[in-house]
């Protein structure tokens, strides 16, 4: 009996283990689609490369192991029906129906994609009957034309081939507009249609939601700016401290969008580490006591590190800010605005609350050393990631960013140096607030 037992758990075992396996094999190796959108005064043109390992539910036919591309007619109209409806081209929210369509099979091999016109000849072209193509080794060219209303529309575009996949398969478009630059952008598979050149009220618009979420849902930096609002009691020495932060993730964040950052694949990994040890600084100069007169200043410093880590959730979805760069970064920026102003809302009450209940030393504290704690496990574990990363040389390129970013933070420190004066000039000279707003903070935690 147990020996019986021991065959039927060892076989059950061996099932399971095999079926992740199988699931593995039966998923797609190449899920890259390619395309281009070009728009002229009266249509729009999408040509795409799909790969046939995407397209696994058309029968083309076979002679041996290779296509039939002599017989392989009928299918490829049924094809390009198929692919119509799973590339979605919209103009003005208005969904566009093509007025022709060409397609074709092609080799894996060829590189006829890598710019438009040669993409163009090559999908209106019928497969040349003397190469040979492997069974689900080579790709499926298409092209689709549209009349279109007016070049100067908003067009979005959205892909729903292989949608059961999800965001595993991507589409890389060009975008070619009439008279403009030409810009690429990727789109993940199933997601919402995407503007290929939104109005910059649009673009506005979505950079500030993005923003909003994007502090809100990055709890690294929730946990700084609640390490620096817990030793405050007063209005007035806050403000000094948010206004630096808020200057100093502003000059990095604009600073990474037109790739004035440091390059190479040690500076995300030292960037969050940074941001974590932020943290841990913070929440030990709470507990130890400091002199909140001058935390804007060593704020400004740690601001600039979160700028960096801001913009690598900005850099992704840059992409569709279509020609409206200043405008998207300066509405993301409003967006991490808004959302620290929704969270200190939230946080000062409830650290006033704290007071009441516990005594304001001890208070300040047990919260630091919580988010000490916190942040230390996240410098550990991101140290360790940092020691895998290459470093980089310090050669005349290196000396020359170093010193351009030597100057940009004195330009930065007096530039916030300013304001705060400024700000406290305003407050010391205004009209008098409650008593409780406006008194100095102390020159430590308690």
């Amino acid at each position: 009996m147990l020996k019986r037992l021991l065959r039927i758990s060892v076989t059950v075992f061996l099932i399971a283990l095999a079926s992740p396996l199988v699931t593995a094999h039966d998923l797609p190796t190449n899920t890259i689609m390619n395309g281009f959108v070009k728009i002229e005064p009266h249509q729009a043109h999408l040509v795409v490369r799909v790969p046939l390992d995407l397209l696994r539910g058309f029968s083309f036919p076979l002679k041996g192991d290779q296509y039939d591309l002599a017989a392989s007619g009928p299918e490829t109209q049924h094809a390009l029906g198929v692919l119509a409806d799973g590339f979605i081209l919209l103009e003005n929210g208005v969904r566009l129906t093509p007025s022709e369509s060409s397609g074709r099979l092609s080799p894996f091999a060829d590189q006829s994609f890598q710019d438009y016109d040669t993409a163009v000849a090559l999908a209106r072209r019928p497969p040349d009957l003397s190469m040979g193509i492997a069974n689900g080794l080579g790709f499926f060219d298409a092209q689709f034309v549209y009349s279109i209303s007016s070049p100067k529309s908003v067009f979005k575009i959205q892909s729903l081939v292989a949608a059961d996949l999800g965001s595993i398969t991507k589409l890389t478009v060009r975008y070619l507009p009439l008279d403009e630059p030409s810009r690429a952008m990727i789109i993940p598979g199933g997601s919402a249609p995407l503007a290929l050149n939104p109005a910059w009220y649009h673009a506005a618009s979505g950079f500030v939601m993005l923003g909003i979420e994007h502090i809100l849902s990055g709890i690294d930096h929730l946990l700084f700016l609640f390490c620096l609002v817990i030793p405050f009691r007063r209005l007035r020495g806050l403000i000094s401290v948010i206004t630096a932060f808020t200057i100093a993730h502003s000059v990095t964040l604009f600073a990474s969008a037109f790739h004035l950052a440091p390059k190479g694949a040690w500076f995300p990994p030292f960037v969050e580490m940074a941001i974590a040890c932020s943290i841990v600084y913070m929440a030990l100069e709470n507990i130890v006591g400091a002199d909140l007169r001058r935390r804007w200043l060593i704020t400004g410093m740690f601001g600039l590190v979160h700028g960096f880590g801001f913009s690598y959730a900005l850099s992704q979805s840059l992409q569709f800010a279509g020609s409206h760069l200043l405008v998207s970064l300066f509405s993301f920026n409003v967006g991490i605005e808004i959302g620290q102003l929704c969270v200190l809302a939230v946080m000062l009450p409830a650290l006033a609350l704290f007071r009441r209940i516990v005594p304001e030393r001890m208070g300040v504290i047990i919260l630091s050393a919580f988010a000490a704690h916190t942040a230390w496990h996240w410098m550990v574990e991101r140290w360790e990631a940092l020691k895998l990363a290459p470093w980089p040389t310090l050669d005349a390129a290196a000396l020359v960013t170093l010193a351009r970013w030597a100057a940009a933070l004195l330009l930065a420190f007096g530039a916030a140096n300013w304001l705060v004066k400024w700000a406290r000039s305003k407050l010391s000279s205004g009209v008098k607030l409650p008593e409780s707003r406006v008194e100095e903070p102390s020159r430590s935690a308690g």
